[in-house]
């Protein structure tokens, strides 16, 4: 693998930054400001890591200009550095480049256009009508249901599963296990019998979608489930049929959401948190790791439930205390009933 390397002055002008030092040094690599060597650049997004910086042995770091003091070697000045190292992360990317073209042993109908830009890798399977568009890349193993659509430039990972009917946007990224318009969870009972309901509806996702690796999203039991415009969703997460996601949330590992429920737009949910079926979150909802939902939010703001871990012992009190709220709350109603007479 050929070594990629960059002057400074290269990054800085990329970046948009201020530099401040020798625009020749070459960069060769990113590094943590703990690990970094020459050639390295590094940078500082958290406050807590600032102790590293006198000490770090990196080429260069990228800072905010209120921390540029504190930096004893040279330093590319950005408002928000940690944007700068996301986007610089792309420039020294070891991936392998992608080759246009279809794999001897890709299975793909007849009636599928496959263009010239695009990437079908070993054993994909392409459905009847579906439609690739330009610079699409889809990994080894990867089955596109029937009527399946793929917008210009997305990325399927290997092992992805896009099921029938499934619409994705442009320069979407879906990781390896995915599987997007699996049957939602749809029965009927009678007699002590569960009867099956058909899936009839899709999937419809946004454009700068991300779908982490073995995350499943349910195909609608009538109407479409939605994924709005740059939702991001982590690994592992289940999001049930019929829900609706808005524009540019995020979404940790091991989310749940059940059916039917309507999240709105720059939503932020920390890992493993439960979101009950046929619910309102409103925008800009940050709910905290674990936060289990039962009712609708319909405010802005933070919200969090369940306890932080204790020693045993303690848990163990608070748990009989909390077992106890409900008598206890009737004995101070009482109390207030006889100061009030």
């Amino acid at each position: 693998m050929t070594m990629k390397s960059y002057s400074l002055q290269e990054l800085a002008e990329a970046l948009g930054a201020e530099l401040k030092g020798d625009p020749d040094t070459r960069i060769h690599g990113l590094a943590t400001l703990q690990a970094a060597g020459p050639g390295s650049i590094s940078f500082l997004a958290n406050p807590a890591y600032g102790k590293y910086l006198k000490e770090t042995r990196a080429s260069a770091v990228i800072v905010a200009p209120s921390a540029a003091g504190d930096v004893q070697t040279n330093v590319l000045l950005l408002a928000n550095p940690y944007l700068g190292y996301a986007r610089l992360s792309h420039w020294f990317d070891p991936a392998p480049a992608v080759t246009a073209g279809v794999h001897p042993t890709a299975v793909i109908d007849p009636s599928v256009k496959v263009p010239e830009t695009a990437s079908i890798g070993p054993h994909v399977v392409v459905e009847a009508g579906a439609q690739i568009g330009d610079g699409v890349v889809i990994g080894a193993g990867c089955y596109i249901g029937a009527r399946a659509r793929l917008g210009d430039h997305s990325i399927l990972r290997p092992r992805v599963t896009l099921a029938h009917d499934v619409v994705m946007g442009q320069r979407c990224h879906i990781l390896s296990g995915a599987v997007i318009g699996s049957d939602g969870f749809g029965f009927a009972i009678d007699k002590g019998v569960w009867h099956r309901i058909a899936q009839v509806g899709g999937v419809v996702m946004g454009d700068d979608v991300e779908i982490g690796a073995n995350t499943t999203i349910d195909r609608g039991a009538l109407e479409c489930t939605v994924i709005g415009d740059g939702v991001k969703i982590d690994n592992l997460v289940q999001v049930g049929h019929n829900v609706s996601i808005g524009d540019h949330s995020a979404m940790a590992a091991k989310v749940g959401i059940a059916g039917s429920t309507r999240i709105g737009s720059h939503c932020v949910f920390g890992g493993a948190c439960g979101i009950a079926g046929h619910l309102e979150i409103a925008d800009q909802v940050q709910l905290t790791g674990m936060t289990m939902v039962t009712g609708d939010i319909t405010e802005p703001g933070v919200y969090s439930s369940g306890t932080s871990a204790d020693t045993n012992r303690q848990w163990r009190k608070n748990a009989v205390r909390f077992r106890q709220l409900d008598a206890l709350a009737r004995r101070i109603k009482e109390l207030e009933k006889k100061s009030e007479s």
